[in-house]
């Protein structure tokens, strides 16, 4: 039974029982006929008034109430782009907001559940590439050393020294996504201590030293007279700064210049590493953090690596409580910058 029909039929029910108990009063009246006729003629149209009222009004009831069931046929074949119109009583109105909000928070909910999933299977295919192609290169030179295809020394070796370099670079993609499930479920120790970033930045520089001379490149460092301690895990940040200079010197030219920076920003230091390189797409730079994300759509390996080096540094920083992100045009080069809180106690 229908919601109108239920409310109008209630409502003739007790109109009907209060018609039948006005005329048994006016029978017992002392009235004459003209009297009772009249009596009972206005009684039965004040009825039928309230009959016919009860019947308009709730006309927008069923209104409100089908367009909420029709919403919510949408909502249930996955049509999330619909809204109930605020109208009728404030009840419905107040009804139709609540659905109109879930309707809201499902279409989140589900946007987000397709992109999760696509970058599964993103993550995926690119994780597949990447562990298939070492491991391809590998079987090749062992078959071919296995069939004694290989005679002269020198190319023997050649092939040994590839399979030693693939089955590190194997290695190595391991390691790092061995490092940022670590990372993501916080399962490694994490005890911050005050440091210098000075300190750390010199120390990094001097790692790759042999890599900045191959290319001729030029390193400037700009930091203040006073710059205060940080609260960090050296070894991690690190490595942070470690994969930003890193793609820094991929990326720039033979010659060129790379500068890193060290500043105050209220209760944060901010350390930034520049390049002269080729810059990055607007596009890209919303993405460039993503696990096993390469601008480098072939993932060529002599264009860089698997694609977790930023992801692993973005989580060490946010893990620190800081922030990782860069600014890039295409052809100007790129500035990665992330920062530290400042330890307190100075």
């Amino acid at each position: 039974m229908k919601l109108r029909t239920y409310l109008v039929l209630s409502s003739l029910l007790g109109i009907g029982v209060l018609l039948i108990c006005l005329f048994v009063s006016y029978s017992k009246m002392l009235l004459t006929i003209d009297q009772l006729y009249w009596l009972s003629g206005i009684t039965a149209g004040v009825g039928l008034l309230s009959f016919v009222l009860q019947y308009v009004l709730t006309k927008p009831l069923e209104k409100s109430i089908a367009r909420i069931t029709e919403r919510t046929v949408k909502v249930a074949e996955g049509d999330f782009h619909t809204e109930v119109p605020l109208i009728g009583p404030q009840e419905f109105k107040l009804l139709a907001q609540q659905f109109n909000e879930m309707s809201s928070r499902l279409k989140d909910s589900f946007d987000d559940l397709h992109q999760s999933e696509s970058a599964r299977r993103e993550l995926i295919a690119n994780v597949s590439h990447d562990l298939r192609t070492p491991l391809a290169s590998i079987q090749a030179f062992v078959e071919a050393l296995e069939d004694d295809v290989i005679k002269d020394e020198a190319t023997f070796r050649r092939y040994l020294n590839t399979i030693r370099l693939e089955t590190k670079r194997l290695g190595g993609l391991i390691q790092d996504l061995f490092d940022l499930s670590s990372l993501e479920a916080q399962g490694e120790p994490f005890d911050p201590e005050p440091s210098h970033v000075d300190e750390l930045l010199v120390s990094t520089l001097e790692s790759f030293s042999f890599h900045l001379a191959e290319k001729e490149l030029n390193v400037e460092i700009e930091l203040p007279d006073q710059l205060p301690a940080a609260m960090m895990v050296p070894a991690q940040m690190k490595r942070v700064i470690s994969n930003l200079l890193q793609n820094a010197i991929q990326y720039s030219s033979t010659g060129g210049t790379i500068m890193l920076t060290a500043t105050e920003q209220g209760a944060f230091l901010q350390i930034a590493v520049l390049d002269q390189g080729e810059g990055i797409e607007a596009e890209e730079t919303t993405r460039i953090f993503e696990r096993f994300y390469r601008i480098d759509k072939s993932r060529s390996k002599s264009s860089g690596g698997a694609g977790l080096g930023l992801a692993i540094a973005q989580s060490i920083v946010e893990r620190h409580g800081g922030e990782i992100g860069v600014q890039s045009k295409k052809g100007e080069g790129s500035c990665f910058w992330f920062t530290l809180p400042v330890c307190v106690n100075r």
